[in-house]
């Protein structure tokens, strides 16, 4: 019973922090057109809300083990092995947890002492106590889930306590970096055995300022910054929107509007389904939550069209990156807070890109089809009573994009300010309009949302942390040195390009890779004289690209996990679209002009 009490109350204070992110920059909009001034402290208390909903979604994510992972684990080897490699795998996970919580109260004491406020003498302190008490609970949860034995569980707890006992109380020597890689390894090994990705990131950068004689809280004042980062708070009211839209009966409206539009058009159905998989996903940021959010919707309607299961399966696979560079995803906006690049340029710059992906999309897609039956090829059957009122039906979704871009196209609202009203509009239609969306489930989609932005703020927190010592130690410096040393040519370095953020897009989630390589590779782009806005968006189609890369592609595994299909089955059916993307990759990345002729 009283598990059950502090879950929910753990759930309501994740709520209410996603909430108060979405309602107090719109208060301020409101104060200051009808009152001439807003909110005091606004900015700093919507960042800090974002703060919040940073660590309570990572240890709800934690409680529900669905920290973010490259590898499945290998518990199920058998005994001992398994045993041995789920021990690896937590402990050190958890010991890292534990000196991030460490770094935590280290900043917490300092700040305490400088009498910092956010607003309404609320002291900054006590904001950041939610790092200390996060990164605690995630060591906690972290032993607590590592099996069912309980001395497997003491043994995990004793190998992180011995971590953090090793790290705090045995300095290296100078200039001697032996124990530092050793902890390297270590965390490396057990990212493979299935540690969360934000242990490797987090781990890394520990070790690395441990490792130089440096005060591990620059990581949790790296993560503190990052999340407090005045333009941040639009990425989980984004994420709000597309998740209570995905939740609500958005995607049967969508489908069934352009499926009335395209009538019996050979194309139809390629093009309904690369429509609706670019709308979701620009809206939630993450083209795996389109698959699943969308698979038990499209591939009926596929196989209804004469399309065999493979080839739907196939299709949308293909599909599901594509939304990656229409506004307002995600990705477009975090990479304009790191390089420091106008979002309104990015927004635009990705139009040109994401249209030639969504274009040989179509093709392939129409080309797979079957003929039409002898009543469809006619030509076009286009009912226009069914269009006007598929039309009718979903009018007020359709008004998204103007809400959510054009408060930032036209200056009148900041890009937290049209997130925060985009969030509260797809609430209202869904709730009030449409009555999709019961309150006895907004909680659940709160909570849902919450854990994935929160295991995503986890990772680019300590991300943070491992950019500023990478920027600390004049790596890009070295880099652009070496490069441009061994690198003459700009169309080289773009091919060679191409190879790596492949392989990055592969290994790494977009969100971390922003983080660590565009810090890297923007001195990098400037060096060859490459447009910041080409750069990213050249960057963003790579990384989207390596979603479908065999064999780790990550939207193939989702899909082989959401249609229950063997994964070379998956691989075989996405592997034309991997190839036809590749060529649109590689022609946004050698031909600048398709990505700023609308700057």
């Amino acid at each position: 019973m009283l598990r059950r009490g502090l879950v929910g109350l753990e759930d309501g204070l994740l709520a209410v922090a996603l909430l108060g992110i979405m309602v107090v920059p719109i208060t301020e909009m409101v104060m200051r057109t009808f009152f001439g001034e807003g909110l005091v402290g606004s900015n700093a208390i919507t960042q800090h809300f974002t703060l919040l909903v940073s660590m309570l979604g990572g240890a709800v994510a934690a409680r529900e083990s669905r920290l973010l992972t490259l590898s499945q684990g290998f518990a199920k080897l058998p005994a001992p092995w398994g045993w041995i490699c789920e021990l690896v795998r937590v402990g050190m996970a958890a010991g890292v947890s534990a000196l991030l919580a460490w770094a935590s109260w280290k900043l917490l004491l300092f700040e305490k002492e400088g009498g910092a406020v956010i607003a309404y003498g609320v002291p900054v302190w006590v904001a950041q106590s939610v790092l200390v008490i996060g990164y605690g609970l995630v060591a906690w949860r972290l032993v607590r889930h590592i099996g069912e034995q309980w001395w497997l569980r003491i043994a995990g707890a004793v190998l992180a306590a011995l971590i953090v006992v090793y790290v705090l109380r045995i300095s290296p020597e100078p200039e001697t970096w032996t124990p530092a890689i050793v902890m390297l390894v270590a965390v490396g090994v057990s990212v493979v055995l299935g540690a969360p990705i934000f242990t490797l990131l987090g781990g890394a950068a520990v070790f690395l300022f441990w490792g130089s004689w440096n005060p591990l809280e620059s990581v949790a004042l790296s993560h503190y910054s990052l999340s407090t980062n005045p333009t941040i708070p639009a990425l989980p009211l984004f994420t709000l929107a597309g998740y209570v839209l995905a939740e609500g009966g958005t995607s049967r409206r969508m489908v069934r509007l352009l499926r009335s539009l395209t009538g019996e058009l050979k194309a139809g159905p390629a093009f309904v389904t690369v429509a609706s998989c670019a709308f979701f996903t620009s809206l939630t940021g993450a083209s795996g939550v389109t698959i699943l959010a969308l698979g038990g919707l499209i591939v009926p309607f596929l196989t209804q069209a004469r399309y065999d299961e493979k080839s739907a399966i196939g299709l949308l696979t293909g599909s599901g990156s594509i939304g990656m560079l229409f506004a307002p995803c995600l990705p477009l906006i975090l990479y304009a807070i790191v390089a420091q690049v106008e979002i309104k340029a990015m927004f635009l710059g990705g139009i040109g890109p994401g249209l030639l992906l969504a274009v040989v999309s179509i093709w392939w897609g129409t080309r797979l089809r079957p003929s039409a039956t002898e009543e469809a090829k006619k030509g076009w059957s286009f009912n226009g009573g069914e269009a006007w009122t598929a039309f009718w039906d979903a009018k007020w979704e359709l008004l998204i994009p103007v809400v959510s871009l054009g408060g930032i196209f036209s200056g009148l609202a900041t890009p937290v300010e049209a997130a925060a009203l985009t969030a509260l509009y797809a609430f209202f239609i869904e709730t009030f309009i449409y009555r999709d969306l019961k309150w006895g489930k907004l909680l659940a989609v709160l909570r849902e949302c919450g854990l994935l932005i929160g295991g995503v703020l986890l990772i680019l927190g300590v991300a943070q942390g491992l950019t500023n010592y990478l920027v600390d130690a004049q790596v890009p410096e070295l880099l652009v040195d070496f490069v441009t040393g061994h690198v003459e040519s700009k169309w080289v370095f773009l091919a060679c390009l191409i190879v790596i953020l492949l392989l990055l897009g592969c290994m790494m989630d977009v969100f971390s890779a922003i983080i660590i390589v565009v810090p890297l590779l923007v001195p990098l782009g400037v060096a060859y004289g490459i447009d910041p806005v080409h750069l990213g968006v050249l960057f963003l189609a790579n990384l989207g690209l390596g979603f479908l890369t065999p064999p780790v592609g990550m939207n193939l595994f989702i899909s082989s996990y959401r249609f229950n299909k063997p994964m070379g089955e998956v691989l075989r059916a996405s592997l034309p679209y991997f190839g036809l993307q590749f060529i649109a990759v590689i022609i946004i990345t050698y031909w600048p002009t398709l990505s700023t002729f609308l700057q």
